[in-house]
């Protein structure tokens, strides 16, 4: 479909006031300054319709300025975690064979062009006009690890993103005179898409963290009105005294990507007087449901599905089942893998989570497992399989199991299971991983056993090792 307009980026700009502040605080930035940078970055790109931009730096506005840049020019953005490896960066890079790579470290990548935001920033130039793009074509791709250990690109198109973006700000009631303490990560959907692009959306501002930090949260609560962050954020924010007087002048607390304990709920709206909304949303489908902005935001759901968004388990007379959903929030497939898209979305476009949830009477998600071994620790992804590979390939390790473990901090904690063929310790075991996988997927303890639990077909019983190692404390 031919368009005169570029899809995503004109709805992200629709309510843009040019003089006001997009960036609150001591280093502030106005939606036109904004704007124009990204739009000089555009041009630096030098990219095609359809070429991926790969993007791994650390959180900046610059970064935020690379995204939108690489919508106005047609591409697709490709965000990754600073904290991956060389070995694990180097699977991303063949795979989405992009044009461009922004990265610190710019040397013997299989790229055609490695810099720096610096120096891509250094040429940047006027006089770009945004590349005509429709609600079809693709935005972004968004890495999520597989069970099996190889990660998949989900495809994110224009009407994905904007469509979500629209529905959220419409939920949770964002206006031009909100201001959003944003301290989540930029390479992944929650900091990048959702709150980003909601702000965006709204015309509204934020006090942009470079990370998250209790003390300047706190410090920013009574200029702010809204806050976004993973149950991790709510349990240490907690832990501080000033936290009832500091979140007086808050209208909205918003958690996601993991699952919120309703206890860390209760003590919230004991100590501050407010109910945090939980809402619940995939990689490959932005957000589904959310808890209600006006009405009962019930501790341990996810709430209700959100305008546009079909949602069912997978056998209706079931009581408990496995999530499906459908609607323009829904990503257009795997990047290169047409056998694992067909396995997961349906050709009547519902797509299976692998979230086993279970519905109530008034219509609340309850989320109650997974079908896929999936662990969530602080608000990132873990699959265990990765794990397993890496320490299996250690040449004291006969074999191991990966799994999450209740943490009142990070919400789940992960913990390996080892048989041993040679003499080590925990620490040489968790060192050794770090060489080869990011720091937030290494075992945070390490148990030591002469044989892993399995039943009649071989298989290891992971739930008898949670229950197990769980009952130890």
């Amino acid at each position: 479909m031919k368009t005169s307009a570029n899809h995503l980026a004109h709805a992200l700009r629709a309510n843009m006031r040019p003089d006001q502040p997009f960036i609150c605080g001591p280093h502030p930035l106005t939606y036109g300054a904004f704007w124009q940078g990204a739009e000089r970055l555009a041009a630096a790109l030098e990219i095609s319709p359809g070429d991926r931009v790969v993007m791994q730096v650390e959180k900046s506005v610059e970064a935020l300025q690379l995204y939108v840049a690489t919508v106005l020019a047609g591409g697709i953005i490709v965000p990754l975690n600073p904290a991956y490896t060389r070995t694990e960066t180097l699977y991303f890079l063949e795979d989405a064979t992009p044009s461009v790579f922004v990265t610190p470290t710019p040397e013997g990548w299989p790229v055609p062009r490695a810099l720096t935001l610096e120096a891509l920033l250094s040429e940047a130039r006027s006089g770009f006009k945004p590349v005509p793009r429709g609600p079809e074509d693709l935005a972004a791709i968004l890495y999520t690890s597989g069970t099996t250990g190889r990660s998949k690109g989900a495809m994110l198109s224009h009407r994905a993103l904007a469509s979500n973006a629209k529905t959220l700000q419409k939920a949770w009631h964002f206006t031009a005179e909100d201001r959003l303490i944003h301290a989540l990560p930029v390479f992944h959907t929650h900091g990048l898409f959702v709150a980003t692009n909601v702000v965006l959306m709204a015309g509204a501002c934020m006090d942009f963290m470079p990370k998250f930090s209790v003390e300047a949260i706190i410090n920013a609560m009574p200029r702010a009105t809204a806050l976004m962050g993973v149950p991790t954020f709510y349990t240490r924010l907690l832990k501080a005294e000033a936290l009832s007087q500091a979140a007086t002048n808050m209208r909205l607390f918003i958690s996601g990507s993991a699952p919120l304990l309703a206890s860390t709920h209760q003590e919230w709206h004991a100590r501050t007087g407010h109910t945090i909304l939980e809402r619940y949303g995939m990689t490959e489908t932005n957000m589904n449901t959310s808890n209600p902005y006006n009405g009962d935001r019930r501790a341990g759901t996810v709430g209700l599905p959100l305008a546009g968004v079909e949602l069912r388990l997978d056998a209706a007379e079931a009581e408990i089942g496995v999530i499906e959903v459908r609607g323009d929030n829904l990503f257009s497939g795997y990047w290169n893998m047409p056998e694992k898209t067909a396995e997961e979305l349906r050709p009547d476009g519902w797509f299976i989570t692998g979230d086993l949830g279970q519905i109530d009477a008034d219509g609340y998600v309850t989320i109650v497992g997974r079908g896929k071994d999936l662990i969530i620790s602080g608000g990132f992804n873990i699959y265990p399989k990765e794990v397993e590979a890496v320490l299996d390939a250690m040449p004291q390790v006969q074999e191991s199991a990966v799994i999450g473990l209740p943490d009142k901090d990070l919400g789940e904690r992960v913990v390996a299971v080892i048989v041993l063929k040679s003499e080590t310790n925990k620490d040489a075991i968790i060192e050794s991983a770090r060489q080869n996988i990011a720091r937030f997927k290494c075992p945070q303890d390490v148990h030591f056993v002469d044989a892993l639990p399995r039943n009649t077909m071989g298989k290891v019983q992971k739930n008898e090792l949670r229950i197990r190692l769980g009952n130890m404390g």
